[in-house]
C-alpha cells in the first residue's frame, strides 16, 4: 500500500494526473457486518450480494473468511449462516429462479490444484447447502466470477499466478460436474474478475499492471487487451476487487478497488474511460483500507440503499478483526455529481 501511495504522489508532484480527471470523494458507509471469526490476520477478502426482489430489505451478502470458509449476512450486518470449509478465497453468487441461487468459491486449500467449490443458496434461510465441486485447474485458486450461458453456468477460475480457466459448470444432473473450455493467461499475480453478460467481455485485474478484457464471444481468442493502466493516479496497486453497475446496453461503470492509496476507481463503459473516484471516510462507522473485494447490486435494497449497495472489505476494522461495509450506491453518484458541478464552475 505505500509503494501506491508513493507513486501517486510523486506523479501528482511533477503535474502527470490526468486533464479533467474528477477528484476523489467521500462517503460513508450505512452499515457494516459482524466481524469475520479469523481475528488478528488477513481474513476477509471478498463479499457477493444477493438480492431479494419480493423483499429488497431481506436480501444476503456472502462473503468469504480465506482462513475458515463463508459467511451469510443480512443487511443488518448479523451473521445468518457460516459454513466452515478452509480457505475460500473469492465468491460469486447467480440466481436462477426456480433453479435455485448458486453459490461458487474459489478453493485454495490444495494450493497446487485449484477447486470450485459450489453450493445452493436459501434465500429464505440464508444457509448455505454444498453441491459438490469443479476443477479450477491447476495452481493455487485466488478469484472467480460467474456467467450465465444457456442452463449452464460459466466460471472463471483466475489462479494466483497469472492463468485464467473459463470453466462450464453442469448443474442438471444429481452430481454438478465442470469441463474446462478454454484458458487464457496474464504475466503476473491476478485475482479480481468481473463479467458483464451484456457484451460477454471478462473483466480482470493483474494486481500490478492494470485491468485486462478478453472478448467472450471470440472462440478461438484467448488474447486480452490491457483497457485500465496502473497510473498511480486513477488506479493504484494494487488493483483487487472488481464490479459492474450496468446500464442499458452497454454503458454504466466499472468500479475497481484501488488498494494502493485506500480507493475505488470507476471506468465508463464501453469504453472504459476514467469516470471518477471515491473513499469511504468514517462516519456513523469506520473508514475502508487496503480493500481487497468488492461488489455492487443495483435496485432497490430498502430505505437505506434505495438505488443499490456497494460492498467493500475492510482491511482494517481494528480493533475488532476484518469485516465488510456497506454503502449506498445512490450515495456514491450523488457524491460523484456534486464534485463534477463543483469543478464546472
Amino acid at each position: 500500500m505505500r509503494r501506491g501511495i508513493a507513486v501517486a504522489a510523486a506523479l501528482a508532484a511533477i503535474g502527470l494526473a490526468a486533464p479533467g480527471l474528477a477528484q476523489t470523494v467521500e462517503v460513508t458507509a450505512a452499515g457494516e457486518t459482524t466481524p469475520v471469526g479469523t481475528a488478528n490476520d488477513d481474513a476477509a477478502d471478498d463479499p457477493a450480494i444477493w438480492r431479494n426482489a419480493r423483499r429488497p430489505a431481506a436480501s444476503l451478502i456472502v462473503a468469504t473468511d480465506k482462513k475458515a470458509g463463508l459467511y451469510v449476512y443480512g443487511l443488518d450486518g448479523q451473521v445468518r449462516h457460516f459454513e466452515p470449509a478452509g480457505r475460500l478465497n473469492n465468491v460469486d453468487l447467480i440466481d436462477l429462479g426456480r433453479r435455485g441461487i448458486w453459490v461458487v468459491a474459489s478453493d485454495r486449500n490444495d494450493e497446487a490444484n485449484a477447486i470450485l467449490r459450489l453450493y445452493r443458496l436459501d434465500g429464505q434461510t440464508g444457509k448455505l447447502a454444498p453441491a459438490g465441486s469443479a476443477p479450477g485447474g491447476a495452481g493455487e485458486a485466488y478469484g472467480v466470477c460467474l456467467m450465465r450461458s444457456g442452463r449452464d453456468i460459466h466460471a472463471f477460475s483466475v489462479l494466483k499466478h497469472g492463468a485464467i480457466h473459463q470453466v462450464r459448470l453442469d448443474i442438471g444432473g444429481a452430481e454438478p460436474s465442470g469441463t474446462i473450455l478454454r484458458s487464457y493467461a496474464l504475466e503476473t499475480q491476478t485475482e479480481g474478475c468481473v463479467v458483464d453478460e451484456r457484451t460477454a467481455t471478462l473483466y480482470v485485474g493483474e494486481e500490478d499492471r492494470g485491468i485486462w478484457a478478453f472478448d467472450l464471444r471470440q472462440p478461438g481468442q484467448t488474447a486480452g487487451k490491457l483497457v485500465a493502466a496502473v497510473d498511480g493516479v486513477h488506479l493504484v496497486a494494487d488493483v483487487e476487487g472488481l464490479a459492474i453497475a450496468p446500464r442499458g446496453r452497454n454503458g454504466g461503470w466499472l468500479v475497481a478497488s484501488s488498494q494502493g492509496d485506500n480507493a475505488y476507481a470507476l471506468y465508463r463503459l464501453p469504453d472504459m474511460a476514467p469516470a471518477g473516484r471515491f473513499r469511504i471516510a468514517a462516519g456513523d462507522f469506520g473508514a475502508t483500507e487496503e480493500t481487497d473485494g468488492i461488489a455492487l447490486a443495483l435496485g432497490n435494497f430498502g430505505a437505506k440503499y434505495p438505488q443499490g449497495l456497494f460492498v467493500a472489505q475492510d482491511g482494517d476494522n481494528a480493533p475488532a478483526a476484518q469485516n465488510f461495509k456497506l454503502v449506498s450506491w445512490r450515495a456514491v453518484l450523488d457524491a460523484l455529481k456534486k464534485a463534477d458541478k463543483q469543478s464546472a464552475r
